[in-house]
């Protein structure tokens, strides 16, 4: 159950943003959110002071800190946006809600279901706005097909499908290689393909696993196969050497919808019912992060604690889900 916050809702205008990080996606989130109008980034943090002011200049951010704390610590903060790599949402994300700032934090939520418990636990001891970045879930032509499938216009889903492959020849000291780092396809792109069918089915009953290790043992070619206790199941795969059609699809007993390439952020939906095809176009805004951080703002405004489009059970059913599949695969970070 979604729960207000004892505190009260932000009635200003504009929502006052920090972004912890400065790789690749916090560059392309800060560029999104200058595309929403009442969006103010108006602080980074780095553990570089050098890269801290190197980011603000490049987005005309006004201060820059060159420690995640001093960002923490800055009162004039509506909202801190999370994108470091894996191994270091739990970290940050609990230094930002144990100085009081809401927090977006970037996916895979965290590298476990313990450290996520651990920061919606804390969020909600705080009264705390928590949420986890999957943007894919916000995704108008995402919402869209959840309605679609709400409202019966494929009949009972049956089956799921769903692939995520970058084929990269990455050096041993990239990021997805390290094990420290949380590498591995599965929490960089699998988590995709498992938010998605999650969303449509829920947490499964069954999951069979089975992935290719690299030498730093972290999974670069992985399939998964979910059954519910309905009957119906997930077909899912991730990899970082095969380029794969980047699809995904949700058959019912009436019907199926199926979103092309890139169907984590899609803008044209295609529904089969019968010899019929009709298809919906529902396109994106930006780079597709401005309905998150619009959602996110949304809920601030609000006073809630968490995103009904992104629940925090949703974000630690999924935790628990890629947990059972590093078991099963042989992974452990």
């Amino acid at each position: 159950m979604l729960r207000e916050s004892r505190c009260a809702r932000i009635s200003i205008l504009t929502t006052r943003w920090g972004i912890l990080a400065t790789g690749t996606i916090a560059g392309a989130f800060a560029e999104d959110l200058a595309r929403v109008p009442d969006a103010d980034l108006v602080a980074v943090g780095s553990r570089t002071p050098d890269r801290a002011r190197e980011f603000a200049q490049r987005y005309a951010i006004p201060r820059a800190y060159g420690s995640w704390a001093e960002l923490a610590a800055d009162p004039d903060l509506d909202v801190v946006y999370v994108a470091t790599p894996h191994s270091a949402h739990h970290p940050a994300a609990r230094l930002c809600l144990e100085a009081g700032r809401a927090v977006l934090c970037e996916k895979a939520f965290t590298l476990d279901l313990a450290t996520a418990t651990d920061l919606v636990e804390l969020a909600r001891e705080r009264d705390l706005f928590l949420m986890e970045a999957m943007w894919m879930r916000c995704n108008p032509a995402i919402r869209r097909l959840v309605d679609l499938v709400a409202a019966g216009r494929i009949g009972e889903v049956r089956a799921v499908h769903a692939d995520f492959g970058l084929a990269g020849r990455l050096p041993p000291t990239h990021r997805l290689h390290a094990r420290e780092l949380g590498g591995g396809a599965l929490l960089d792109l699998g988590v995709y393909p498992v938010s998605f069918a999650q969303l449509i089915l829920g947490e499964p009953a069954d999951i069979a696993a089975w992935a290719t290790l690299t030498p730093e043992r972290v999974d670069d070619n992985t399939g998964m196969l979910f059954g519910y206790a309905n009957g119906a199941l997930a077909t899912l795969t991730c990899s970082l050497v095969a380029d794969t059609p980047r699809v995904a699809s949700v058959s019912g007993t009436e019907g199926r919808i199926e979103l092309a390439r890139g169907f984590f952020r899609p803008d044209t939906l295609l529904l089969y019912r019968g010899d019929e095809v009709e298809s919906m176009h529902v396109p994106y805004e930006g780079l597709g992060y401005v309905h998150e951080i619009v959602e996110v703002q949304r809920c601030l405004g609000l006073g809630l604690t968490e995103s009904p489009l992104v629940p925090l059970a949703d974000t630690l059913a999924v935790m628990r889900t890629l947990d059972a599949v590093r078991a099963r695969i042989g992974v452990h970070y």
